[in-house]
Order: C-alpha cells, then sequence, then structure tokens
C-alpha cells in the first residue's frame, strides 16, 4: 500500500498493458493482493517495459515504461534496499538519491573550480543501456542476502523492452531507463565502478557526479590528460565508454587566471560555467568562474513557450487563465536555473512580458495599433496585480 501511494503520488503513463493509475485503482486491493501473493511466492515474473522515445537536444532517448503493477512491485523493493545501501554511497554522488540534488552538485563544483584551474568534464555514453549485469548482481549480493530481493532484481534487469514498432528487444546488458528500481542499480554500479574506485586511486582530485555526467577537478592540464585516459580505461574495463563529444577538460578562467587556454567553459546539469563578472565584498568588480543557466537552455524554454505552448495565440483564455496555466511551468525554471547567477534569467522573463504582449495585441483589437499600447495594457495588469505572474517579480512588464 506504502508503495502504491508513492507510485500514484509519481504519476506517470501506463506501460505495455497501457493501464491506467484510474484504471488501477478501480480494482486496487485485488491488484495489490495479486502482486503480493506473487512476490511472496517467488512467482512473480515481471511484464516487457514499453519503449518510448522522447526528444533530446541532440537526438532521441530511450526510456523503458513499467505497467503500473510492476512500478508497485519495484518500489517494494527499493523500499526494502535503499536504506541498506544509501548508506554506503558516498557525499559527492548526487543523482537520484533521497536529500541529494542537483543544485548541490552544480554549487559543489562551483566552489572546487575556484580552487581548481583545470577540470575534466565527463559523459559516461549510453549509461544506463550497458550496465553489466553480473556486476549489478555481485555488487548486490554484497549488501543484502534476502533472496527475493535477488531474484526480483535479476529479472527486472533482463525483463524485455517492446520498441515503439512493436519489436521485443531481449535485454543482455542495462537496466530501462526509466524503471523505478534502476537509478538504485545504476548507483550501485557507479559506486564501486567509478566513485570508490576515484576516491581510491585519485583522492587528491575531487569529483562529483549526477548519473552518468561528471567532473574531476585537477592542478595542472597535465594532471587533467592523465585523468581523461586512466577514467576511459577503467570504464572499458566495466563495460562502459566515456562519451567523445561530450569529454573535454577545461580552464577554470578568471581573474586571477588570465591564461588563454581553451575551452574556458562548459555545461553541467543545464548551467554554463564560464567567467562572469561578480562584486566583492568592498563593492569591487571582478571576473569570477560562475555557473548560470546554459544559453542552450534559454532556448529550449523559449521554444516551449512559442512552439508548445503557443502563448501568442490562446486568446480563449482571460490573462488570470494565462497566469494559472503557464505559472507552475515557469516557477519551476525560475527555482532551478535561478539557483546561480540569477540575472542570467532576464532575457527569458523579458521574453515572456514580449509574448504577453503578442497575446494581448491578439486579444483585444484596440491593443494592436503597436506594441507600446499592449505593453501599457500589462503595465496597468501589473499596477493592479503585481503578483499575477510568478516571473514579474523578476522583471516588470
Amino acid at each position: 500500500m506504502e508503495a502504491w501511494r508513492i507510485v500514484k503520488a509519481n504519476k506517470g503513463a501506463g506501460g505495455i498493458d497501457r493501464e491506467s493509475l484510474e484504471d488501477f485503482e478501480r480494482n486496487l486491493s485485488d491488484n495489490l493482493y495479486k502482486i503480493w501473493i506473487r512476490m511472496s511466492s517467488g512467482c512473480y515474473f515481471p511484464p516487457p517495459v514499453r519503449g518510448v522515445d522522447i526528444p533530446k537536444t541532440n537526438g532521441t532517448r530511450r526510456l523503458g515504461v513499467p505497467t503500473i503493477g510492476d512500478r508497485v512491485a519495484q518500489t517494494v523493493v527499493k523500499l526494502t534496499l535503499e536504506p541498506e545501501i544509501e548508506t554506503h554511497f558516498l557525499d559527492d554522488s548526487y543523482g537520484y538519491r533521497p536529500g541529494k540534488s542537483a543544485h548541490q552538485a552544480v554549487l559543489t563544483t562551483r566552489k572546487r573550480c575556484w580552487r581548481y584551474d583545470w577540470l575534466l568534464e565527463f559523459d559516461v555514453k549510453g549509461m544506463f543501456d550497458n550496465i553489466r549485469h553480473d556486476l549489478v548482481m555481485k555488487a548486490l549480493t554484497h549488501h543484502t542476502q534476502e533472496k527475493w530481493i535477488l531474484l526480483y532484481c535479476e529479472r527486472w534487469l533482463k525483463a524485455p523492452m517492446i520498441s515503439p514498432e512493436g519489436k521485443i528487444i531481449e535485454r543482455t546488458r542495462g537496466t530501462p531507463q526509466g524503471g523505478v528500481i534502476s537509478p538504485l542499480l545504476m548507483n550501485l554500479f557507479m559506486h564501486y565502478g567509478f566513485d570508490l574506485w576515484m576516491s581510491r586511486t585519485h583522492p587528491q582530485n575531487p569529483w562529483a557526479r549526477y548519473a552518468d555526467d561528471g567532473c574531476i577537478h585537477a592542478q595542472t592540464k597535465q594532471e587533467a590528460k592523465a585523468l581523461w585516459e586512466s577514467l576511459g580505461l577503467r570504464l572499458l574495463e566495466i563495460g562502459l565508454e566515456m562519451h567523445p563529444e561530450k569529454t573535454r577538460i577545461v580552464y577554470c578562467r578568471d581573474s586571477n587566471r588570465r591564461g588563454t587556454h581553451k575551452p574556458d567553459r562548459f555545461d553541467f546539469l543545464g548551467f554554463e560555467y564560464k567567467n562572469r563578472e561578480a562584486r566583492s565584498g568592498n563593492g569591487e568588480m571582478f571576473l569570477s568562474f560562475l555557473p548560470a543557466v546554459s544559453p542552450s537552455k534559454l532556448r529550449e524554454m523559449r521554444r516551449h513557450i512559442k512552439y508548445k505552448l503557443k502563448l501568442r495565440y490562446r486568446v480563449d483564455l482571460s490573462i488570470k487563465q494565462i497566469a494559472i496555466w503557464i505559472n507552475p511551468i515557469v516557477r519551476g525554471w525560475l527555482n532551478y536555473y535561478g539557483a546561480s547567477y540569477r540575472s542570467a534569467l532576464i532575457p527569458l522573463c523579458r521574453y515572456l512580458n514580449d509574448t504577453l504582449a503578442r497575446w494581448a495585441a491578439r486579444k483585444f483589437k484596440s491593443l494592436n495599433r503597436g506594441r507600446r499600447n499592449s505593453y501599457n495594457f500589462l503595465k496597468r495588469i501589473h499596477a493592479r496585480q503585481p503578483k499575477l505572474f510568478v516571473h514579474w517579480s523578476w522583471e516588470r512588464p
């Protein structure tokens, strides 16, 4: 029942049986009883996961969506296994962990960039798809002797995927990205494959890892090159590979480090790190190596407003309805990307105001004689309701 409440709260689409959360809940007691009796007797066999392709900046990523019932079963194992494994994970592993966040990884990396001149930015190519099952199970048996947990984790690792074209894909490696148990198994794999290895072989080089993205700091370029070679060999040992286009050595240039080495910027978790103006405690301006929302993420958000929301064309809605509709989306963007260098989000807020002005000009014929009229309309709304839109606290119309 506890697992069901978590699955329901997380929402999400159905698996290959297309059963929705609402469908599952209509016969909740019987559905949960069937899962319990099968798991407790050892005869629970997970159904195949439904493959879903989602767009990425440079292509698509395939997720494996389990059925609602299978998500409940996986959550049962996660609730049992996670408290034991979590105590062994290292502090600089941030992805998919309770009490850890991307913001922590971003801000920790920011501080370390001030102390170390060089950085190795790395990305593991297709990590979820290439995790070795034998190594995952070896790590699991080190942490639990519960036979039912080991049995079902092995079955989930091997559960086939049904592609969007209807093809059955057997799995001999990897864990479906989209499964409830998959992030925990991935972190366990990388705990032994990368985290402990780094702490043992390169204790002088601090690192931060969020799932398959990571940063390692170095004092010199030669040290960073040696790290690149060493990490590449280590990943090959455990069946993984560094992404050739997303791995590079970066110079953390600022006021105290004025070298001309390139590249001198990098992206990590949606933030671009580069030298930016900052103000010291005594009010003097200087250049510091700081993260801010990346230009690519700003473009994605503008495209979302223009092509997904199609905000300027929603003349069927009132301005209050527009605010209720977009505020949760915009609040999420501002809260996440505003964790560092908030001023980098001002262009997005201005774009929103410009889009709202275009919406007003379409909705009210009296305002379509010029942008000044529609902006004056927004200013009058702001004067009466300054908190109507969440981004107005950042940039007024």
